[in-house]
């Protein structure tokens, strides 16, 4: 086949590997080259395909007790965040601010992750319109799906069950309390991958933590252990990963019987001030991971990364 252009993930990435085979033995280069291939192309583990089917149980919503819960159900992927999962969890969050029934909104994780961020098939299922067609509708999407969290009206809760990686980390500062295991590390490794920070993070997180901390994050990719982040004001408490779930569901049950107006009205005390800001640091993030997707250089890395995990 002719060498594929730079916006051609999949294909330019078999194109490497077929020539990086060189002089090795003909079945051992078949085996290394179909092991890649299998690695980049979709797949219903990997891909989020078994997410769009009927029935799809990627993002499991129940109510209980004046608690929403919104559990991401990916465990076998770490809870990889797919295209659908973003417009499930949007759906969502849209339904349950309408809900009378619902006091408080919970966010978590199935299995030992509570996400480990995007699912990088998301940029390798490319449409008839190609990579722009890609980043295009994906920075509405993003926007779209933060925006929700700035405007949502009543208390929301993060469960961070175990790790959290990339956007897990950067909505955490829109969320109202954040309650952590102390197996959970923070990570948004945005510049490997030649990205840019989202969900608000390039406003909230130098004001929770202060620039030079929030720079070692969102720069340099530093991981973040649950005390480091409690510490630094990220994360609202930390609790033994033996009692994490009893201790924390008990508290939120006592929480959820709290006056829900009340709750409500204080929420939009303390954050209306910041809507707008918010609003537009949204926005400029959004474009700005609009450019990075289209960049050789944010392509380079993901292709980059997505053939180091083939290896693994």
């Amino acid at each position: 086949m002719p060498k594929p252009g730079m916006l051609d993930f999949i294909n330019k990435a078999k194109w490497d590997a077929w020539n990086a085979i060189g002089s090795l033995p003909k079945e051992t280069a078949r085996k290394n080259y179909v092991d890649l291939v299998s690695s980049l192309s979709p797949s219903s583990e990997s891909s989020g395909r078994v997410d769009k089917e009927p029935g799809s149980e990627s993002v499991v919503i129940t109510s209980e007790d004046g608690i929403t819960k919104i559990m991401l159900n990916r465990p076998a992927q770490k809870n990889a965040i797919t295209i659908q999962m973003y417009q499930e969890i949007l759906s969502a969050l849209e339904a349950t601010s309408k809900d009378d029934n619902s006091v408080i909104t919970v966010l978590t994780g199935n299995g030992d992750y509570y996400s480990s961020g995007n699912d990088l098939t998301n940029f390798t299922n490319l449409p008839p319109g190609g990579i722009e067609e890609v980043a295009k509708t994906g920075s509405i999407l993003l926007r779209d799906f933060v925006d929700c969290f700035i405007d949502f009206p009543k208390p929301l809760i993060a469960v961070v069950n175990g790790p959290a990686v990339g956007i897990a980390v950067t909505l955490l500062g829109l969320f109202d309390a954040v309650y952590a295991s102390d197996r959970a590390t923070f990570h948004t490794p945005f510049t490997q991958l030649g990205q840019t920070a989202e969900g608000c993070s390039s406003y909230t997180f130098p004001k929770i933590m202060g620039p030079a901390k929030a720079i070692e994050m969102l720069i340099f990719g530093k991981k973040l252990t649950a005390h480091e982040a409690c510490a630094q004001g990220l994360v609202t408490e930390v609790f033994p990963d033996s009692t994490f779930q009893k201790e924390v569901w008990a508290r939120l049950k006592a929480y959820a019987k709290l006056p829900p107006n009340a709750m409500r009205i204080s929420k939009e005390l303390i954050r209306h001030n910041e809507k707008e800001k918010l609003h537009a640091v949204n926005a400029e993030e959004s474009t700005a991971l609009q450019g990075r997707w289209l960049s050789e250089e944010c392509m380079n890395a993901i292709i980059n990364f997505l053939s180091r995990k083939s290896k693994l």
